[in-house]
């Protein structure tokens, strides 16, 4: 052997691990409870971005005016995922090494459980007057005959140590009870498996989209219908269904009086749906009261305004008229909304403005005093050019893009706005054409999705409550009765012969204590005649 063989095998020194022993010690690590709390822990505090900044797969719109109004932040934001919290690479790492440190912690207990429900009630201790709870007392009736009793007693609620000859002469009983305690505490740790494993199943095989629909308008099941989707990493087309529904009214409930005024009791969207080839049918959509097709859920989760407003050109000809959606901004429902009329001649229109439900004036200031449209009015300033509709490039519709475009000026020099009732009319400057307020429809947008693992994650709900009771409730304890044969003192006045001197102890194992009763009971089951 050559000196370098020799200098390849040298021994581990104290304080170096094997690799082996590396990887069996970071299995121990990840796997131990203290890891899965803290895993749990983390998982709780990776969510709270999730729920505070908005989401690309809940609410693209909110996201894309976030962005216009942080424009500092959003790149940061981005690289961190955090529009999309729950598809980010750090997210899933935290849910899969909770999911890898809660089945290493569990199965291993699963075993050692297994072999405790076939293992039998410890044998009696020499010694039971020197338990914390013990009761000691005399009767007539033969060791055997009071065993007998206290098997037949015990049998009944607790499990009873076989008697094995190899002990000799049985001269005790010893039993046991609570054993589904240690069951609660392993059914509430796999039910959070199951509740994980039917997120994961959502997250996979699931999909979730929005879609503004103004009443009136027509939403089919497909994804060019979407305003914005957010499908599973296994989603396919074909988990469509197929059906498609319209919005034929939205009603909403206003407070009118009191601390509340303004506040919506509620909202209520009739529609008609049909179902591949079925019959139409009707459905009130509300919050909290989805509609389900199929394997399909549509929920009612926003609404808002679309005044519809008619923009005519120079030459007169109509080159934009209908409903255009406006985002509310606050709680009146001021709301904000561009309009874009790019076939207009000799040049393009564009608008840009608030919708103000119930206008008046507040120290001069524009306000809506209501959210409900009772006295409507939209407010625009009015741009024409290129609005960059031409160029190939993707532009959102509810921004205006004004870099190369002119923003028109009145005869005072300053910028033209549009005030505008329902009804009204205005010309533009420079015989640009007229813009004409014609009615308001109410929009409402809906989020359609499927989540396949949503029964899993409720039966993980369910089977936690269970083991949580259980491992609450359930309290398991030993009890041990001893009978043996003592002689009398006949020196004592008592007179000669025996008596059988009765031990009964107990080991409360959740230590919530309240032995005495139960061994006072136990007592007088044992001399009762």
């Amino acid at each position: 052997m050559s000196v370098d063989d020799k200098t390849d095998q040298r021994p581990v020194g104290r304080g170096e691990l094997t690799a082996r022993e590396l990887l069996r010690w970071v299995w121990r690590q990840v796997t131990s409870m203290r890891t899965a709390l803290v895993l749990l822990l983390l998982l709780a505090l990776a969510a709270i971005p999730g729920s505070v900044i908005p989401q690309t797969g809940v609410d693209a719109l909110e996201v894309t005016r976030w962005k216009e109004e942080h424009p500092d932040l959003t790149p940061i934001y981005e690289k961190l995922d955090l529009f999309s919290v729950y598809d980010s690479i750090w997210f899933s790492a935290i849910y899969l090494l909770l999911v890898l440190s809660l089945v290493g912690c569990i199965v291993p207990r699963l075993f050692v459980y297994a072999r405790a429900l076939r293992a039998q009630p410890p044998r009696t201790p020499r010694h039971l007057t020197r338990l914390a709870d013990h009761v000691s007392y005399e009767t007539d009736l033969a060791p055997e005959e009071v065993l007998d009793r206290a098997r037949a007693v015990l049998g009944k609620r607790h499990r009873l140590r076989a008697v094995d000859p190899a002990d000799g002469p049985a001269d005790s009983v010893s039993a046991e009870r609570g054993y589904l305690r240690e069951a609660g505490n392993l059914l509430f740790h796999l039910s959070v498996l199951v509740v994980l494993a039917g997120f994961g199943i959502g997250g996979l095989y699931g999909y979730q989209g929005g879609v503004i629909l103004v009443q009136g308008s027509t939403f089919g099941n497909s994804l060019t219908q979407y305003d914005d989707f957010d499908p599973g990493g296994l989603f396919t087309p074909e988990q469509l269904d197929d059906f498609d529904f319209t919005v034929d009214s939205f009603e909403v409930d206003w407070l009118r009086s009191g601390s509340g005024a303004g506040t919506a009791r509620g909202f209520e969207a009739g529609i008609s749906y049909r179902e591949g080839d079925r019959p139409q049918e009707e459905y009130d959509l509300r919050v909290n009261h989805p509609l389900s097709i199929d394997s399909t859920d549509v929920f009612l989760i926003g609404h808002g305004y679309a005044p519809v407003i008619t923009v005519r050109d120079g030459e007169g000809n109509v080159a934009w008229t209908g409903p255009t959606v406006f985002l509310p901004q606050d709680s009146s429902f001021v709301s904000f909304g561009v309009i874009k009329a790019p076939t207009a001649e000799p040049e393009q229109i564009g608008l840009e403005g608030l919708f103000y439900p119930t206008f008046d004036l507040y120290e001069g200031d524009p306000v809506s005093v209501f959210p409900e449209a009772l006295k409507p009015l939209v407010s625009m300033l009015v741009y024409t050019g290129d609005l960059g509709l031409d160029d190939g490039t993707s532009q959102s519709v509810y921004v205006l893009d004004k870099d190369k475009a002119t923003q028109l000026e009145g005869e005072d020099g300053k910028p033209f706005r549009l005030d505008l009732s329902v009804g009204e009319t205005v010309e533009l400057p420079d015989g640009l054409g007229s813009v004409t307020f014609e009615r308001v429809d109410p929009w409402i947008r809906v989020q359609i999705s499927q989540t396949p693992g949503k029964e899993v994650a409720l039966l993980g709900v369910v089977l936690a409550l269970i083991g949580l009771c259980g491992s609450l409730f359930i309290r398991p304890r030993r009890i041990w009765v001893r009978a043996r044969t003592v002689t009398r003192d006949g020196a004592a006045g008592g007179g000669g012969g025996t008596m059988t001197v009765v031990d009964v102890a107990g080991l409360d194992r959740s230590g919530n204590g309240e032995l005495d009763e139960v061994l006072a009971d136990l007592v007088a089951a044992l001399k009762k005649e």
